[in-house]
């Protein structure tokens, strides 16, 4: 555990998981399911992981409001005031900008991980060492971190990171003995020069091909000061905002500031307003058996399926001729499949959706298009 006392862990559990309709829901999102079927939701599991990392007190959860009483129940040992609600959905740059003004008014020497709660971690022993190489660079470095998945496959639904193909101590001299002390399992870091959206076929398959490229996860590693610093260069008026609560942060007047000021800083994701702009910018390649569970297709690669590639969670079904499907149901349902291919097959008790795995993108906007029909107990 590297200067657990200065480790801080935010966790972003404040999404919709839209791409998961029926099962995740406006009142009820993915992160909060146990979509994995291990008698665990996903922000449980992330919640556990970290806590490998650094104690219960420094984990912060980032949430909607409408989730609080959500995270307060299958979080039970999370402290209240650790729980920090956005009274208004701005994307990921304004959470992030609250939580690291706040722990950073109580220990300015905080460090800081910022990860998604709902996505797949299988080698776990792998991501926290790499966590922890990250930990131990940006506690004495003003970099920010992002930890970077190796690509497997030329997935066109991914952004990516592209970085240079030199060890860091050839680049930055000041920073050569942290570099050379952190090295481990080939994980080098390495300096990102460009982040690149989500590409063509063609393009993912140049990018997997050259080996200078990894997908972005969302998972960030930094000080609090270089992610002020940060904010104060590249997104003014996020840090102006933010920055006007540090009287308020840590004392009772704290929510009041949060829920007059929080809706009126921009919509925008930490990677627009901060590291597609910054120049600190490092990233770790890691294999980390890592998945972001951002549709049902990838829920479907990553379980156990019958040797006709059918991924299964019900009671008693019936499947004759049908292969590659994903299929959900309630307890109490039985079904008999026949004929299927490659399709999601996903019953919520109240909504019953069958659509094939190659158009699932659509499933957001159906999910929307229900809402409109039908009204917001769809949503």
């Amino acid at each position: 555990m590297t200067g657990a006392n200065n480790t801080y862990i935010l966790i972003m559990a404040g999404g919709v998981g839209s791409r998961f309709w029926p099962k995740s829901r406006n009142h009820f999102p993915k992160q909060f399911i146990d979509i994995l079927g291990l008698g665990k939701s996903l922000l449980q599991l992330t919640y556990e992981r970290f806590l490998k990392i650094c104690p219960n007190e420094q984990i912060f959860i980032l949430t909607n409001e409408n989730y609080a009483q959500l995270v307060k129940e299958q979080l039970p040992y999370i402290l209240e005031k650790n729980i920090l609600l956005e009274p208004s959905r701005n994307n990921t740059a304004p959470c992030i900008a609250y939580a690291s003004y706040k722990i950073s008014k109580s220990n300015p020497l905080a460090n800081i991980v910022v990860a998604p709660s709902d996505h797949l971690i299988l080698k776990e022993d792998f991501f926290l060492d790499k966590i922890n190489q990250a930990l131990s660079f940006s506690s004495y470095n003003e970099a920010l971190l992002t930890l970077g998945i190796s690509p497997s496959r030329p997935d066109t639904g991914y952004g990516y990171i592209k970085y240079q193909n030199l060890s860091v101590e050839h680049q930055v001299s000041s920073i050569e003995k942290q570099v050379s002390s952190i090295k481990n399992n080939d994980a080098e870091i390495k300096k990102v020069t460009d982040f690149m959206e989500k590409p063509s076929l063609k393009k993912a398959q140049s990018y997997l091909d050259s080996g200078d490229y990894v997908w972005n996860a969302g998972i960030f590693i930094w000080s609090a000061n270089a992610i002020i610093k940060a904010f104060e260069k590249y997104a003014p008026e996020i840090a102006s905002l933010f920055a006007k609560g540090l009287d308020s942060y840590n004392t009772g007047t704290e929510k009041e500031f949060i829920n007059s000021n929080y809706p009126s800083s921009p919509n925008i994701s930490i990677d627009y307003a901060i590291l597609e702009r910054a120049d600190n910018v490092y990233t770790i390649p890691a294999d980390i058996g890592w998945s972001d569970l951002g549709t049902w297709a990838s829920l479907h690669h990553v379980v156990e399926k019958d040797e006709d590639g059918n991924a299964c969670r019900c009671q008693h079904i019936n499947l004759q001729n049908t292969k590659d499907c994903l299929i959900q149901l309630p307890a109490n349902k039985a079904a008999v499949i026949k004929g299927l291919s490659d399709y999601i097959i996903v019953d919520d008790g109240k909504v019953l959706l069958i659509y094939p795995k190659s158009d699932e993108q659509e499933i957001k906007q159906i999910a929307g298009q229900m809402v409109k029909d039908f009204g917001n107990e769809y949503q």
